[in-house]
């Protein structure tokens, strides 16, 4: 029994393994990625648990449906999460993509980009982005492939091709986004998304939500406590997070993370009043906050660092 039961099973995986992949409206689609429609007509991929060049889909992606035309914001950490996302804009509408919006550089959140590039769709990012994403596209690419087990051409950075210098205001048909290239924060080039339709803020990585809040390499722990606070002052109805869930209510969604930066800022700056070492205080400061937040133990470390060399020079 158990030997005839085993063939049956691998007889269906097999079979399973040599379907077609999915048509949907003419696209072939090995996978369709799986989006919540938060309000009417703004579609989030939630992103999981999960860690950069180790795992996918781990940020928080989606789309914006205007009468005229579609908005991608953020395509995902790989080409094959961006032709999923394509498959479900597919499923969802037959308007056609005519933006991809990227809020900043990391590599899961642009490296989908190259599954939309078309000549009717355009890129658009931070003033800062295109910068960033030159510097460090070859990185992100000799680790992706490293991942993926081959080699991603140069292809796959897609730039921006319209930089958002202060404000931007883009039509998709009876509905209006509004695009801020926002100060140093989470990363030099982070840029956010406003639906004046549904009020709905698209923070991305400048909201973190369960994942500990990270530091960007161009980022600043003083500078981005500082934009979090000032935007929970803005009026949104919801706000859709670079990671956690696909939509939270504004602006307690920012408590959370507040209270994590602010911990990590005031014990570095008391390890250094007390002339501790950075190799001491990475085993030390912020410590109570390890329960709370997913992937601590991944990033938290990172995180202290950055403040200490940030802090340790400050007036």
């Amino acid at each position: 029994m158990f030997i005839k039961n085993r063939v049956v099973t691998i007889g269906l995986v097999l079979l399973v393994s040599q379907w077609p992949p999915l048509a949907v409206a003419g696209l072939a689609c090995h996978k369709i990625a799986e989006v919540t429609e938060i309000t009417p007509g703004v579609f989030v991929r939630a992103g999981h648990s999960g860690t950069i060049f180790k795992d996918g889909d781990i940020a928080n992606i989606g789309f914006i449906v205007g009468k005229r035309c579609v908005a991608v914001i953020d395509t995902g950490g790989s080409q094959q999460e961006g032709e999923a996302l394509k498959c479900a804009i597919k499923q969802k509408t037959s308007t056609p993509v005519c933006y991809v919006i990227n809020t900043h550089v990391h590599p899961d959140h642009i490296l989908g980009n190259l599954a939309f590039k078309c000549p009717d769709t355009r890129f658009i990012g931070h003033h800062n982005l295109r910068r960033a994403m030159s510097l460090l596209g070859p990185t992100y690419l000799r680790r992706a492939s490293n991942k993926q087990g081959e080699n991603l051409s140069p292809d796959h950075i897609v730039l921006p091709e319209e930089q958002v210098q202060q404000q931007l205001e883009l039509d998709l048909g009876g509905r209006v986004l509004q695009l801020t290239a926002q100060p140093q924060a989470h990363t030099d080039n982070d840029l956010t998304i406003f639906d004046v339709e549904t009020r709905t803020l698209w923070l991305a990585d400048l909201l973190f939500s369960r994942h500990i809040p990270v530091i960007g390499g161009s980022g600043s722990l003083g500078a981005w406590l500082k934009l979090i606070e000032k935007l929970q002052k803005q009026p949104a109805a919801r706000v859709v997070p670079g990671h956690g869930p696909a939509s939270m209510p504004w602006p307690e969604a920012a408590n959370d993370e507040i209270r994590y930066l602010s911990r990590l800022r005031d014990d570095t700056r008391t390890w250094l009043q007390q002339n501790g070492e950075l190799p001491e205080a990475l085993e030390n400061v912020g410590y109570a906050e390890q329960e709370k937040w997913e992937q601590f133990s991944e990033f938290h470390k990172r995180n202290i660092s950055t403040a200490y060399t940030e802090l340790e020079w400050e007036e």
